[in-house]
């Protein structure tokens, strides 16, 4: 795991002034690295019985579709509004700087299919925690939240609703 928070380049004062920004684009572009992420992942979900890994808009979905195509899964993906072009679940979320709306389509998760959620960071947790309601809400079972890098002092994994969480790298 060294080599892959080595491969993570920190950007001060990143949206704003005060916050060291962990910028994947770096992991993405060093092959060796990518692989590594996406391949441990792979050996942890194997033997878990996963019908859809979930992919949350935007670096998610890089994640999420390496990981279905390991897994042999179906991917899903989770967009913002007026993204998606067929009918869709929405659900809205505060932020600590305001509120966001997720939307998935309607048919994308039957009821009782596993999922597995995947993000490149979780922070907060606000996000993440509407991704399971909306699963959830549609009759899917999350199987765990997983993340390329997880911010501890920010306590995110406080607000996922009892869904087992997983994470690569912590800072």
């Amino acid at each position: 795991m060294k080599q892959l928070a080595e491969s993570i380049r920190d950007i001060p004062d990143f949206p704003k002034e005060g916050i060291i920004f962990k910028d994947i684009t770096t992991l993405l572009a060093d092959a060796e690295a990518f692989h590594k992420s996406i391949d441990t992942f792979i050996e942890r979900y194997r033997a878990i019985d996963i019908d859809v890994v979930l992919g949350v808009e935007a670096r998610g979905f890089i994640f999420g579709a390496a990981l279905a195509y390991g897994l042999e899964t179906g991917l899903v993906i989770v967009r913002k509004p007026g993204k998606l072009p067929w009918k869709t679940h929405q659900v809205s979320y505060e932020l600590e700087y305001g509120s966001d709306t997720l939307e998935i389509h309607q048919d994308a998760i039957k009821p009782g299919q596993r999922v597995l959620v995947i993000d490149d960071l979780l922070a907060t947790g606000g996000t993440t925690a509407a991704v399971v309601e909306l699963v959830r809400k549609m009759g899917g079972e999350v199987v765990e939240c997983a993340f390329v890098i997880e911010l501890d002092f920010l306590k995110g994994r406080d607000k996922i609703d009892d869904a087992p969480v997983f994470s690569l790298l912590h800072f």
